[in-house]
């Protein structure tokens, strides 16, 4: 929890770097233009500023850093870290401003805009790029792709299902605890996915809600089987071991998932569920809600609500679209991203099902499969203060690749109409910088709730 060792190695050397006359740096976080989306969804700093920024720097860190990093083969800033630690009591110099959490924003619109607040200590604003940048790039990745898939759902739920808004919530569950690389990342990119949405599987989720957000509960789960308590009881005692999740979870107004492909699925629904079971799921007065998990995930669980909607029937709604029998639903945890999840609702619509009829569960595509060049995010400095106190713009604007120019100036973000532009701050006139101070020199000036966040990312 080292502070000054959270960093790259080449950022020890970059204080004798800048010209003498420097007093202050300014940086800023964008998702740069070329991604996967259109749109970012900015999420995640606040609990980086209170889990990091909130513990100061001392001399035992500087003391510890010096040794780890002379004997990595570099210079060392003995002096501005023992500075820090004795005129700011540890805390960070800085003033970092910040779009509120929750908004989303076009690419291309700065996220975050970071600096000194203190002349000694112009080299820090890009010395915290590692970790900053960290903070911000993942968990708005994760709640981004979260909000697409959200996108997707909600227009198949609003051209076929009679209340879209209540079903929406719980159609996208985190499934991806297991895929992630630490508890950490589980934490982060979980509740980064609760922004959009109330299921999950990934209890650290609901600690980091709770922690950082102060959310007492911001996702719910069912009991559901796993392979392991199904293949326990043996091929022979199948329909025990579903007999057996019955008698234990169902009830009226109760759900159960029951993952069904141990050994053959069609089998299993057609013969266990769908003759051995089918009275005692129906007198359950609860939902079954069946997971095939095996095989082509773009047409094995429309397989699976076809031969449900045959044993156990269906009914038309007003828009015109098949609803399963109340006591029977499908999940689908396997193979599910964004469009996969794209394809099987257009297939369910092309053959006349409501997209309420399933549910998905996604893991590694939701927490890990994503990496910062999935939105092109990048933090770049764009102006640097001269003794005098005069602000001078900086950037770079590389002619092999113009799609990595940078932004010049410090910088505002205005509402235009319905949408958000950056702006030069010199240049923002009377109109309102939504880039708002979250933190400086040490103070936490921000503390949003997640349940503002939802509504902000979701006024819907």
């Amino acid at each position: 929890m080292n502070l000054i060792l959270n960093s790259d190695s080449y950022k020890y050397s970059h204080f004798a770097q800048y010209p003498p006359e420097t007093a202050a740096i300014s940086a800023y976080i964008e998702a740069r233009r070329g991604g996967a989306h259109e749109q970012v969804l900015f999420f995640g700093l606040q609990m980086f500023l209170k889990e990091y920024l909130s513990r100061p720097v001392t001399m035992a860190d500087v003391d510890e850093a010096e040794e780890m990093i002379r004997a990595h083969g570099l210079p060392f800033h003995r002096q501005g870290w023992e500075l820090l630690v004795t005129r700011h009591d540890g805390r960070l110099p800085l003033l970092i401003e910040a779009l509120p959490e929750g908004t989303l924003a076009p690419v291309g619109t700065p996220l975050v805009q970071v600096r000194n607040t203190d002349p000694d200590f112009f080299w820090l604003p890009t010395f915290i790029e590692t970790a900053l940048l960290r903070a911000v790039w993942y968990p708005s990745t994760v709640a981004t792709v979260s909000h697409g898939v959200r996108k997707i759902i909600a227009g198949s739920l609003q051209r076929t299902c009679d209340d879209p808004a209540g079903i929406l919530p719980f159609r996208l569950h985190d499934f991806g605890a297991r895929g992630t690389t630490s508890a950490e990342q589980a934490g982060i990119g979980g509740v980064a996915h609760l922004v959009n949405f109330l299921g999950t599987d990934t209890v650290a989720a609901l600690v980091y809600a709770r922690r950082y957000y102060h959310e007492e509960m911001a996702g719910f789960s069912i009991p559901a089987a796993e392979h392991s308590t199904m293949t326990s009881w043996g091929e022979d005692r199948e329909t025990d071991a579903y007999r057996n999740m019955l008698a234990q979870f169902a009830a009226p107004g109760k759900m159960v998932a029951v993952v069904s492909d141990s050994y053959d699925l069609y089998r299993a629904v057609k013969t266990i569920w769908g003759e051995e079971l089918k009275a005692e799921v129906e007198a359950s007065g609860g939902t079954l809600v069946v997971r095939p998990d095996s095989g082509d995930a773009t047409r094995v669980p429309i397989d699976t609500v076809e031969m449900l909607g045959e044993i156990f029937g269906s009914t038309v709604n007003s828009k015109g679209y098949r609803v399963l029998n109340p006591a029977v639903r499908v999940i689908q945890g396997d193979g599910v991203t964004p469009e996969a999840i794209r394809i099987i609702l257009g297939r369910l619509e092309d053959q006349g099902w409501s997209a309420e009829n399933i549910a998905f569960g996604m893991g590694a595509g939701l927490l890990q499969k994503v990496n910062r060049d999935t939105l092109r995010f990048a933090m770049k400095a764009n102006a640097r203060q001269d003794a005098a106190g005069a602000w001078h713009g900086i950037n770079k604007n590389p002619k092999t690749d113009p799609g990595k120019a940078s932004k010049r100036y410090r910088q505002a973000v205005v509402r235009d109409g319905d949408m958000l532009r950056a702006v030069p701050l010199k240049e923002i006139g009377e109109r309102q910088n939504l880039l708002r101070p979250v933190w400086e020199n040490g103070a936490l000036l921000a503390d949003w709730k997640l349940s503002e966040i939802r509504a902000r990312a979701n006024p819907e």
